[in-house]
């Protein structure tokens, strides 16, 4: 049976502002706290109440990667790198994408999509990434909220004025760092730029760019959310165009997402994998046409409707631009744990309704 249903209506201005302050409150901790408070259950009473989270076995190995929540022998200390990520279908498929810890899709122009890699806890310094492609603001807006250097090749008019106006940390092959990049015989341009994070993080040092920034966390649990779902093993997501056809499949025996684009997997040509996420968001957002060509506006600040994909199930629930600037997924309150490991994040519009992005079915 498909589930097709229509979520519940962003919250309210006040609610929001109260969720907005405890996800401030929760990440300023860490993410590490046992109990968050509930800003619906607190209404009308002296005291807060809180809501238990799932209580953690301690970890092993000391330190924990703040953007999987995975744990690790040493201190992962490295400012992240938001890596544009060309999409269109002769760029496929792309390298180093297994390497990401946290990957947003969202549209560009024409209907095509853009994919931002988001490294951070690898080690795979020399392992090639791309096609390498341009940035817009809203692509601008959601690098930095990682505290990430942006990397990419070329930029929009409104793209490279919050871009040099704003002093924002970015290697752009065109126009300041293009000794950072390569171009590949195999592919025709524009699908055919490369770059690694060896050769980034050489390029943010020789520009200067700090390397002390906080970077933000996300809240973990091994099992997941508690909340209550319904079962969802199949999932299929589209953007614009019908031709055009993200789906996943859930993998009981390891807990992943396995992607596929328009019913073939989707692989990193690195290393054949294909890739899979612990979790999966989809949240809706307003989109507006600015220009004949296309370019478009995201509104990644009013929040909305959002669901979680984890361990077989679907999560209804709501997304906010938190005080950090990150995107966080929240129900009655408060921020919905991610199951330790990589997450997808997938921006479709709201028009004609969000729930008709995004369908599943329990095999």
């Amino acid at each position: 049976m498909i589930n097709k249903r229509r979520l519940k209506k962003g919250t309210g201005a006040a609610a929001k502002a109260a969720v907005l302050a405890l996800i401030l409150l929760a990440t300023a901790c860490g993410g590490s706290n046992n109990a968050v408070a509930d800003p619906e259950a607190t209404a009308g009473t002296d005291a807060p109440i809180v809501t238990d989270m799932p209580t953690e076995e301690p970890n092993p190995l000391g330190f924990t990667a703040s953007l999987t929540g995975i744990p690790m022998e040493q201190e992962v200390k490295s400012r992240p790198i938001a890596v544009m990520i060309n999409n269109f279908a002769a760029a496929r498929p792309q390298s180093g994408l297994t390497n990401a810890d946290v990957v947003y899709e969202v549209l560009a122009e024409g209907g095509i999509t853009r994919l931002i890699a988001i490294f951070q806890s690898t080690d795979a310094a020399t392992a090639t990434i791309g096609p390498v492609r341009s940035i817009r603001p809203y692509l601008i807006h959601i690098g930095e909220s990682f505290g990430g250097v942006l990397a990419h090749a070329g930029a929009s008019t409104d793209g490279y004025a919050i871009l040099q106006r704003q002093k924002k940390p970015y290697l752009d092959e065109i126009s300041n760092a293009g000794g950072y990049f390569w171009r590949s015989k195999d592919r025709k341009a524009p699908h055919n730029l490369y770059t690694s994070l060896e050769k980034l993080r050489e390029g943010a040092d020789k520009k200067g760019y700090s390397t002390d920034v906080t970077v933000p966390t996300y809240t973990f649990a091994e099992k997941g959310s508690t909340e209550t779902g319904v079962p969802a093993s199949s999932i299929a997501i589209t953007f614009m165009m019908q031709n055009y056809k993200v789906g996943y499949e859930y993998d009981a025996t390891s807990g992943l997402y396995r992607r596929s684009i328009n019913d073939k997997p989707h692989i990193d040509m690195n290393n054949d994998q294909q890739l899979a996420a612990s979790n999966l968001v989809v949240l809706g957002a307003d989109h507006k046409t600015l220009d004949k060509e296309g370019r478009l506006a995201v509104d990644l600040d009013r929040g909305g409707s959002a669901i979680l994909f984890q361990q077989g199930k679907a999560i209804e629930a709501e997304w906010v631009s938190a005080p950090d600037g990150m995107l966080r997924i929240v129900k009655n309150g408060t921020e919905l744990p991610f199951v330790p490991g990589k997450t997808f994040f997938h921006i479709v519009p709201n028009n004609p309704t969000f729930a008709e992005h995004v369908t599943w079915v329990q095999n």
